[in-house]
């Protein structure tokens, strides 16, 4: 479907993918009169290299004597990549994320398109293999699940919005059978000729989502992570594009795949953080696949047992249409909730003696159990004990952690290894201690405690190797390993239902943090990990084990559960206007000398201060001050944080003052970047 009628001869408007938020002009191939239409890409002369541009516009003028013009290089493809409603979607993301338009689209194409290439990439003959195989023709279908009248409720009104545009927050409690929910509205969708878009926080929960639609239907479901090789993930797009693939199951990525029939989108655990893109162009994937969705006038459902505060609200405002699901699906219950107090006990590695005792009586009854620590490695510090020394890293603000396995020390912020010290390097005196615990060092203590059970410990170290994480969720879902440790990763809509014991450890931390979303994190975590367990015919048991059991936010969690402790935080964040209240973007710097990246902040404040006169009270700066962990890879970093009542104001002022700070004299040796709604503050 062509964007534009064709032109000839024009002069070319072209995204150029370089960090410079503006266009580049150009003159069509001299010896064709070549039929161009927006969203083809072109070969450029860029400087001395070539570049992969997109043709993005058409003008009979520009800033430049049509003489110094260069000509393009090759045209790449016979047509344009991008349906109107993608190209929409991109440029739309790159004003609201004040993103470099040529990033933009760069990001939106697999790496296979992204080649200096004069011909067109070579589209297989055949339509390529899937990443998961289709059904096979001779194996029936799994018979569906008895749906209960919630279920069955939210269905029938997300049928009814095909065709048009309307944003649903599916708040199910864990084990609501969600996915089921999906499954049937995917159904419906397919049925009508309709492709289905989903998209998953993290790689490591595509198999499971996988494999029940691969059960349930017998079409091509093509995968969409960065997992994929480079080869792979274009085949995969290419199916998405031409209709080839009627379900797309993606991370973050694939919410900017083009398809030829949309007909729903799904965004499951909306309130996840790796929705939003940290490097680079600073998307959320949430937010785009909403816009996605109104331009492509079909219905978008996010899913979650712990929905952000943002959606909650835009539920109380309307934008969102609440669809709830209070009760567990199936013969699921809720787990029991115990808060053991282990203020002037004795621990081993992290483990109070009450929770190894009913570790041992939940195994002795045949059933599996969840320990969750959210820190990897041996231990967080090494610490001599003689004269005090620490092993902090050399080019970070950061201790490094000891990965005993290894016999290294490792910083979790840049990567740097050393070996492990047989003495201490200040006072040489021996063996220096560890302090504190992280997953490696629990599995060692429950290895001694149940020297003939099997432990599985799923964390960044343990899962490393493509398929390693999912192999391991397979040996406890299969009965082959007792006790399962984690970090978080365990924490995200993973069905275990042999589980019938969950101990949280040391999670303490999040309820004095200085970044304000800390305290949500930290409920959406507990009220997730809780959630493994009870969702068979099984009763579950939870034990937190925290030194402030009397804080009331912690109490309000626990007692009154997830609903009641977001509407806490919402009317605490109303009054001291917190976002959703406001509107947040926050400017990071870094450089190698130590007051470059305040220096470059503060002229960027000079600047947004003098536009915004007009309205004082609208725009409210903080800082520039340093970044928590002031200094990371070596160099030193500075945030400068913009707030807003109103967002168009932010957008505008954010737009006109950054355009200008390309050319700062600081801007060559101080690096920079803006992050539009961060939910990372620190």
């Amino acid at each position: 479907m062509k964007i534009h009628p064709p032109v000839i001869h024009p002069i070319l408007r072209v995204a150029v993918p370089v960090p410079l938020r503006r266009l580049f002009d150009y003159l069509p191939l001299e010896a064709r009169e070549e039929m161009l239409v927006l969203g083809m890409r072109v070969l450029v002369p860029f400087g001395r290299q070539q570049k992969v541009g997109i043709v993005v516009g058409f003008s009979e003028h520009s800033e430049l004597p049509r003489e110094k013009l260069k000509r393009i290089s090759a045209i790449l493809d016979p047509e344009p990549l991008f349906p109107p409603t993608i190209f929409q979607l991109i440029q739309w993301s790159s004003r609201y994320y004040q993103g470099a338009i040529g990033e933009v689209f760069e990001s939106a194409l697999p790496n296979y398109l992204r080649k200096k290439t004069s011909a067109s990439p070579k589209t297989p003959k055949k339509t390529p293999k899937p990443v998961i195989e289709t059904q096979d023709p001779n194996t029936l279908p799994p018979t569906p699940p008895e749906l209960n009248t919630q279920q069955q409720q939210a269905i029938d009104t997300l049928v009814k919005y095909f065709g048009q545009f309307k944003t649903f927050l599916l708040d199910g409690v864990t084990g609501s059978g969600k996915t089921e929910v999906y499954l049937r509205v995917v159904e419906q969708a397919l049925a009508q000729g309709k492709q289905a878009l989903i998209l998953v926080p993290e790689i490591g929960l595509t198999p499971q989502l996988l494999k029940r639609f691969q059960e349930r239907f017998p079409v091509p479901i093509a995968v969409l992570n960065s997992s994929l090789t480079p080869k792979k993930r274009f085949e995969n797009w290419e199916m998405a594009r031409t209709g080839a693939a009627a379900i797309v199951i993606g991370t973050r990525l694939a919410v900017f795949v083009p398809l030829l029939n949309p007909g729903v989108f799904i965004l499951d655990e909306e309130h996840d953080s790796s929705f939003k893109q940290q490097e680079g162009f600073r998307y959320h994937a949430r937010d785009v696949m909403i816009m996605r969705a109104s331009l492509e006038h079909c219905p978008v459902v996010l899913g979650s047992a712990t929905p952000s505060l943002e959606s909650l609200h835009n539920v109380t405002v309307g934008k969102f249409h609440s669809l709830k699901l209070p009760n567990r699906a199936g013969q699921g219950t809720f787990p029991t909730l115990q808060v053991l107090d282990i203020r002037h006990k004795k621990l081993e590695g992290g483990l109070s003696s009450q929770l190894i005792g009913q570790i041992k009586e939940h195994i002795s009854n045949k059933g599996q159990v969840l320990l969750f620590l959210n820190r990897r490695g041996y231990s967080p510090v090494l610490m001599c004990f003689e004269c005090g020394w620490v092993a902090n890293c050399q080019n970070c603000d950061a201790k490094m952690t000891l990965h005993f396995h290894s016999k290294k020390l490792l910083c979790h912020h840049c990567e740097m290894s050393l070996p492990l010290p047989t003495a201490c390097p200040n006072c040489n005196h021996e063996n220096p201690k560890p302090v504190g615990v992280g997953t490696e060092k629990l599995e060692n203590v429950l290895k001694e405690h149940f020297p003939t059970l099997n432990i599985a410990r799923i964390d960044r170290d343990t899962t490393r190797k493509k398929g390693s994480l999912q192999t391991a969720f397979d040996r406890v879902q299969e009965g082959e390993a007792e006790i399962l440790i984690g970090t978080q990763m365990i924490a995200k809509g993973h069905h275990l239902p042999q589980v019938t014991l969950v101990g949280i450890l040391d999670i303490d931390h999040a309820l004095f943090s200085t970044d304000f979303r800390s305290i949500e994190k930290m409920g959406q975590l507990i009220t997730q990990v809780a959630g493994r367990t009870g969702r068979a015919e099984r009763p579950g048991h939870v034990v937190l084990q925290t030194c402030h059991p009397e804080h009331p936010l912690l109490k309000k969690i626990l007692e009154e559960g997830y609903q009641n402790f977001a509407a806490s935080l919402l009317a605490e964040r109303h009054s001291i206007h917190l976002p959703p209240y406001s509107h947040q973007a926050l400017i990071r710097a870094e450089s190698k000398q130590p007051n470059q990246a305040l220096d470059f902040l503060a002229s960027i404040k000079n600047a947004l201060q003098n536009l915004s006169q007009t309205k004082p009270n609208v725009l409210h700066i903080s800082g520039p001050i340093p970044a928590p962990m002031e200094r990371r890879l070596g160099k030193h970093r500075a945030q400068l944080l913009l707030q807003s009542s109103e967002r168009t104001y932010l957008q505008k002022h954010l737009g006109e003052t950054l355009d200008r700070f390309t050319t700062h004299p600081l801007s060559s040796s101080v690096r920079w970047s803006l992050d539009v709604d961060p939910i990372d503050l620190y």
